[in-house]
């Protein structure tokens, strides 16, 4: 049954999770979701061959950021995001969108730690990871904001409304609560994990809780919720990716939910993300790992001094200073750290950056992986 829907009304009869329409009933729900578990079991599998996975989650952490932002048409210089984290001082200096970029890298770690902590998703933690995002201290948007979403600048018709979000005193905090309930409560809401997040990716995207940030948090939360039940050991999900590739697809989707009640569909579409997602993933991941065990081979041949250590440090990021070379080797020395960056860069495994006052050196083999120029 759907709920009668007027995009130019607030949809305060959004109906509360979980859906009517039996999803697990649907031979085709339940092919595709065996599909995709299996293929996020295989990101598991694969985070274990890392010497480090936090060394590496980084980087598709921040390819994930950087893709989920550019959905909200934020966009930023693969230059400037990596100056940035390069050096975290760069950070303040960073343009709006680079800011916004790492925030959302903040956030998932931020969440993260937060569920390893509580093992549970509260509405306190999903604040947390909207503040962070957006950089305020606001929560909850209030009961007589006229938030609607409209049509973007670049689409046919711009301007027009496509979506009323629920608005009025304690509708919002109503709908929050029985989403939390639905994600955390097990026995009561008996779904496959998958399925509940993707469906309730859809009801935070309808209750749109925020004034803006929605889409944003949305996604970091999908992967917190992949964490919390044990289908993902770190945020290494790059769901992001997928969405933007089927932007006009994924925003169909939703707005098929709101209006026909349309959950089979919504729900395959995110199964079929999921997969390929992990897909996505698992060949960034295998691709790094080759690449560092290659590099670590032909850097030790080369250069005398050349380390595991190093060889770890040069791809936990796109960009690296000399000053970190220097800790890495326990070289004070100025001249000393310039003559071991330049055989770095000699041996083509590293290569200079102007960029201001500043020189960064390049990874070029990890930026090929992650920008998927291979």
């Amino acid at each position: 049954m759907k709920s009668r829907f007027d995009r130019n009304t607030p949809f305060n009869n959004l109906p509360l999770l979980p859906p009517i329409f039996e999803l697990e009933n649907s031979p085709q729900v339940l092919k595709k979701l065996v599909t995709a578990s299996r293929a996020l079991a295989s990101v598991n599998a694969n985070m274990m061959r890392l010497p480090n996975p936090f060394m590496l989650v980084n980087t598709i952490s921040l390819q994930e950021a950087k893709t989920s932002t550019e959905i909200e048409n934020i966009f930023t210089t693969e230059d400037e995001l990596y100056k940035a984290i390069s050096d975290s001082a760069n950070e303040d200096n960073a343009n709006p969108a680079t800011k916004e970029v790492l925030r959302y890298r903040e956030a998932i770690w931020a969440g993260y730690r937060s569920i390893m902590k509580k093992n549970t998703i509260t509405l306190k933690s999903i604040e947390k990871i909207f503040q962070i995002i957006k950089k305020t201290s606001t929560g909850i948007r209030s009961p007589q904001s006229m938030v609607v979403i409209k049509r973007g600048a670049s689409e046919f018709r711009p301007g027009e409304i496509i979506y009323t979000p629920p608005r009025g005193k304690g509708v919002i905090e109503k709908y929050m609560k029985n989403f939390t309930e639905y994600l955390n409560d097990d026995k009561k809401y008996n779904t496959d994990p998958l399925i509940k997040m993707c469906v309730s990716h859809y009801q935070f995207e309808a209750i749109h809780p925020f004034q803006d940030g929605n889409g944003r948090a949305g996604r970091v939360l999908n992967q917190l919720y992949l964490v919390n039940k044990g289908l993902l050991s770190q945020p290494t999900l790059y769901l992001s990716k997928y969405i933007i590739v089927k932007k006009d697809e994924y925003y169909y989707n939703l707005g098929a939910v709101t209006q026909r009640g349309a959950w089979k569909e919504w729900v395959l579409f995110m199964l079929d993300a999921v997969e390929k997602t992990s897909a996505i993933t698992n060949n960034i991941i295998s691709e790094i790992l080759n690449q560092m065990e290659a590099t670590l081979k032909y850097g030790k041949a080369k250069i005398s001094w050349y380390s595991k250590e190093l060889n770890d440090a040069i791809f936990n990021q796109p960009y690296i200073k000399a000053r970190i070379i220097g800790e890495i080797t326990g070289k004070t020395s100025r001249t000393t750290i310039t003559g071991y960056v330049k055989e770095l860069c000699d041996a083509k495994i590293l290569a200079p950056k102007k960029m201001g006052v500043e020189t960064y050196y390049l990874n070029n083999d990890l930026i090929r992986i992650l920008q998927g120029n291979n």
